[in-house]
């Protein structure tokens, strides 16, 4: 007999094809993903063998008969196994939760094994077919089994869906119906035309109804709440502004907060509850078919045909039911919701900017600066714009380590000249000018930046301490900033260590300092690493005391060498007795616990005699001298050094820097 092999060999290639897009859903590996690959491989391997074996039978008296004995054996093997393969997944994709997933497919596979064995025996009855250098190939008496089975396990997949269609999603039911009656028509046809083989063509149908309706959903849809994922409204947005640039379109972005204390108290799959029932909510006001799971607890709803009535009532609508309680079951809880949008209108805006924007007016309404709803309009653009461009320039003069540092000379009262400084970052040149410390240091502390940028810092101030021992310019302790973020890198003690013994730096010159803040967020992690520092002659200071975050019996417990009373409690004691009292027993209470106390922000002649009345030790501030550069740093420390000894009156003490 002739074959005609051709609808085959198309077949094949459409199902590589499949396979290979397949292979770029979804990765997660449940029993359906894994099964989906399974009848991938199979259906494939069915079809290879198939058609191997049609051209070795053809060519039967010029090739080995072991071999074409061997690729028939395989194909008889796996193409009636298409149809488990079927049912496997059918029952993967209607039991998924189930306990008897694995109890059904086990039972279900029994008549695949037996066949299979049946198959392996042939060799020895020929009951399937035979091959002999006489007459080729032969059909063997029982070789109907052969589609038998595969008919069998296409109308078990049929059954199976039809008596558990209440259960099972109405466009899920059809598809699960469909293919494999789609694959027994086509057998049918094979069995009216035998010459003709289309076995791997019904194996590619039904794979590719699969392919289309189920599992490629995986690639856009959520897994958990069934809309579309933030992929698929990226890819959304970038259809949008690639192909109308001028179409105004309007995305608004929920974000539920605390959403981690739902989770925490009713567990994880409670929670998931919580998120669909929020969904659901959400489909039901927002624009149909554009309501998107933005990430783990936000949404996104996109307006491709701004309606601003519209939006404001959906926007009413969610803000009134963010004020009632969300049931579920036996757990209630109420759920607040920050929204942050963004009106997209042409003007050059690309899907990073669009993307950037959202979720900057969402963490602006998460701060509650602009309330719990958040419109980026033009001005917030130009200053996430600027944003944008303060980050790119850390990042370039951190990878240059090209920014300046200042420093501001401490004031020892008792001593009466300057044994200390501060360290100071600046930014004084970029292209977009100067970058000020209140703009740069709360970017890098969002951004992570400050970590490295710490690092750097303490390098550089390493390096200055021994510029002015190698000038013999005498210098107790320049103090360093830390932020809360250096407390939670694990080896923060070793890149210290290694940085200040790498600059051959005495460990004494060199001063640790922190924010109230913090102390606050990083109470145990500040501890620890001050009293390993302190065994290496690295002391302490805290910052800004008096700014509300700590209490003195944490301060206590902290080896600190000095602490800095912040200036806000040196100008409101100058109007103010019991302030001043307060600031003058705070004074007193630290120096009798052997720290140091430093009076910071001290501008006038009136605050400097007033902090002298409180006996702190050092002062620093603008009366004495501003931030300087280095270079002006080396010449203020020789001329105000302890040879000169100031009397400690304004004009002596500033040296040479006016």
């Amino acid at each position: 007999m002739e074959w005609n092999i051709a609808a085959e060999a198309i077949s094949l290639v459409m199902m590589g094809i499949i396979w290979v897009y397949a292979r770029k859903g979804s990765h997660l590996p449940t029993l359906k993903n894994r099964i989906f690959q399974w009848c991938l491989l199979v259906t494939f391997s069915a079809m290879l063998t198939n058609i191997l074996s049609t051209i070795l039978i053809h060519q039967y008296r010029r090739v080995p008969m072991g071999l074409t004995w061997t690729v028939t054996t395989v194909y008889y093997i796996l193409t009636p196994l298409m149809g488990l393969a079927y049912f496997l997944y059918a029952v993967s994709v209607i039991y998924t939760e189930s306990l008897q997933v694995k109890k059904i497919m086990a039972v279900g596979m029994i008549p695949g094994v037996l066949y299979a064995v049946m198959v392996l025996a042939n060799p020895f009855n020929k009951l399937l077919f035979d091959i002999n250098s006489r007459e080729g190939y032969t059909r063997g008496s029982l070789v109907s089994v052969t589609y038998l089975i595969f008919y069998a396990y296409c109308l078990a997949s049929i059954v199976l869906t039809l008596a558990n269609h209440k259960k099972i999603d109405r466009n899920i039911y059809h598809i699960l119906a469909a293919f494999p009656i789609l694959a027994v028509l086509v057998i049918i046809v094979q069995e009216m035309y035998p010459e003709v083989i289309l076995s791997g063509s019904a194996a590619t149908c039904a794979l590719l109804i699969i392919y289309l309706h189920l599992q490629n959903k995986q690639i856009s849809l959520d897994y958990l709440t069934g809309v579309p994922n933030r992929q698929e409204l990226l890819n959304m947005l970038k259809i949008m502004i690639k192909k109308a640039p001028s179409r105004k379109f309007v995305l608004i972005v929920v974000s539920l907060r605390d959403f981690r204390q739902v989770n925490n108290t009713c567990g994880q799959q409670k929670g998931d509850e919580f998120l669909k029932e929020v969904c659901r909510f959400l489909c039901g006001i927002g624009p149909q078919g554009n309501v998107y799971r933005f990430s783990g607890d936000e949404f996104a709803l996109l307006y491709p045909q701004p309606d601003e009535g519209r939006i404001r009532r959906c926007v009413d609508e969610i803000q009134n039911r963010m004020t009632q309680p969300w049931q579920i079951g036996d757990y209630c809880f109420r759920m607040s919701a920050a929204m942050g949008a963004i009106n997209h209108n042409g003007e050059e805006e690309t899907l990073e900017k669009t993307i950037n924007a959202i979720e900057y007016a969402v963490s602006q309404a998460k701060t509650g600066k602009c309330g719990s709803f958040c419109y980026c309009d033009k001005d917030m653009l130009d200053k996430l714009e600027r944003r944008s461009q303060v980050i790119h320039i850390l990042k370039e003069q951190l990878e240059k380590q090209s920014f300046e540092m200042y420093y501001q000379p401490i004031y020892g009262v008792k001593k009466g000249y300057f044994a200390h400084a501060e360290s100071l970052m600046r930014i004084p040149h970029s292209p977009i000018g100067p970058i000020y410390p209140d703009e740069f240091i709360p970017i890098a502390e969002e951004t992570g930046l400050i970590v490295d940028i710490t690092y750097v810092v303490l390098d550089k101030v390493c390096r200055f301490i021994n510029r002015l021992t190698d000038q013999n310019i005498p210098i107790e302790s320049v103090h360093v900033n830390f932020s809360a973020m250096q407390f939670s890198q694990q080896d923060l003690e070793e890149r210290v260590l290694e940085i200040i013994r790498r600059n051959h730096t005495p460990m004494s010159a060199v001063k640790i300092e922190f924010t109230e803040s913090t102390l606050a967020e990083s109470t145990k992690a500040v501890t620890e690493f001050a009293l390993h520092m302190l065994q290496h002659g690295i002391k302490m200071g805290l910052d800004d005391f008096g700014t509300g975050y700590s209490n003195i019996a944490t301060v206590i417990n902290i080896p600190f060498g000095t602490v800095k009373l912040d200036k806000s409690l040196v100008w409101v004691s100058m109007d103010n007795e019991k302030s001043a009292l307060a600031v003058k027993n705070l004074s007193h209470t630290f120096q009798q616990l052997g720290m140091k106390v430093v009076a910071e922000g001290v501008e006038t002649e009136e605050q400097r005699k007033r902090v002298e009345e409180f006996g702190v030790d050092q002062i620093q501030g603008y009366y004495y001298a501003k931030p300087m550069t280095a270079d002006a740093m080396v010449e203020f420390m020789r001329s105000n050094g302890p040879e000169v000894r100031p009397a400690g009156n304004k004009a002596e003490c500033r040296g040479t820097f006016a």
